[in-house]
């Protein structure tokens, strides 16, 4: 009897490990639409290939920076340590860099990109594209990087030469195995 006991008590502790292996879903939410992964499918990256339609001018820009960014970044952009987004070119190998859109990013199109997704932080994606291209085109003029009277697309933005676009080391050129020749 003992053997049966002990065979039946294997049996209840070997189906316990197999449903405690088998991962349960709480049951919570579904999958995503494609419309809805399409609405939230925003990313731009540095070759500037998924930019939307519309278009900003400086002027524009200046604007629609005053109105939804000046309360937080400061006029033209140069606000507090952590909310500096202007000055600072050519100060990245001084003692003490200044870190901005215009000094440390490489590409004008990733600037798009955050300003796009993440501002105003009060309301995250609620300007226009339009607004977006302007407010990009007015910082970049603070500090040359585009001219005053400059009008950024999805066909000129790409174009922008930010400049520290050459300081940063790519991945792969830092950790891709070296072959060996031959």
């Amino acid at each position: 009897m003992p053997t049966l006991k002990l065979a039946a008590l294997s049996l209840i502790l070997m189906a316990g490990v197999a449903v405690a292996a088998t991962p349960q879903s709480p049951g919570l939410g579904r999958p995503a639409t494609p419309t809805e992964v399409q609405a939230v499918d925003i990313s731009v990256p540095p070759d500037g290939s998924t930019l939307p339609p519309g278009s900003g001018s400086v002027a524009q820009g200046a604007a629609v920076f005053e109105a939804n960014c000046q309360m937080c970044h400061g006029p033209a952009g140069v606000g507090g340590p952590n909310d500096r987004l202007t000055g600072g070119v050519g100060t990245l190998t001084s003692p003490k860099p200044i870190k901005t859109v215009n000094s440390f990013w490489p590409y004008a199109t990733t600037v798009y990109d955050y300003v796009r997704r993440a501002m105003p932080l009060v309301a995250p994606q609620s300007l226009s594209n339009n607004d977006v291209y302007a407010v990009v085109a007015y910082l970049l003029s603070v500090d040359g990087v585009a001219p005053k009277d400059a009008v950024l697309d999805a066909k000129t933005l790409p174009l922008v030469k930010m400049p520290n676009r050459d300081g940063f080391v790519s991945w792969e050129a830092r950790y891709r195995p070296k072959t060996a020749a031959r």
